[in-house]
């Protein structure tokens, strides 16, 4: 793949201008490329893919144009089917099903990134010393973080195989290390 994490960054810079958009991608791609170590995989291509996964949201960010139109700009840009699939893949209502485990890993680390993220600034010192209880325990109290979408977190970690505890605890340390960059 001729793409760099500088030309993802670029794009994603160039449509999306809200902090909190910026730094989801920068948390989600953070995620995708410890999986991506985890699993063996190609960590460049896989953090590009967290990176780009919701760069038209904040200007398109209804159904019927998110993330439709973000992938006709990457094609447009020659980027490879399989990063935009990836990123059709991570929005259920696209009909695109997850048979990758790029695909897969999208799915799980999306919504449960933001999870993380809104656990940790609730926390005297954010994700330093979170623990997965400190994340269950949220998980469980629906007015928390309302719009993470809890069937969604379940449904990736168990389409990874991995148990909701073990998933939680790979997050919350692959965010540990990107958290800088998310102010965490």
């Amino acid at each position: 793949m001729d793409f760099t994490r500088e030309d993802a960054l670029e794009l994603l810079y160039e449509y999306t201008q809200s902090e909190g958009l910026r730094k989801h991608a920068l948390g989600v791609e953070g995620a995708m490329r410890w999986y991506a170590r985890k699993f063996e995989a190609n960590e460049e291509k896989w953090g590009i893919v967290g990176l780009l996964h919701d760069m038209d949201y904040e200007q398109h960010p209804d159904k019927d144009e998110h993330p439709y139109v973000g992938v006709k700009i990457l094609k447009e840009k020659g980027y490879p089917d399989d990063v935009t699939r990836a990123i059709l893949s991570h929005a259920d209502y696209t009909g695109v099903e997850r048979k990758t485990l790029m695909e897969k890993t999208l799915y799980a680390v999306d919504e449960l990134t933001g999870f993380i993220v809104a656990v940790a600034l609730v926390r005297p010192n954010g994700i330093g010393d979170m623990k997965v209880k400190s994340v269950k325990k949220k998980l469980k109290q629906a007015s928390f973080a309302a719009s993470v979408n809890r069937d969604d977190i379940y449904t990736g970690a168990e389409d990874l195989g991995l148990e909701l505890s073990e998933h939680i605890r790979n997050m919350i340390e692959a965010l540990q290390s990107v958290r800088e960059g998310l102010e965490i």
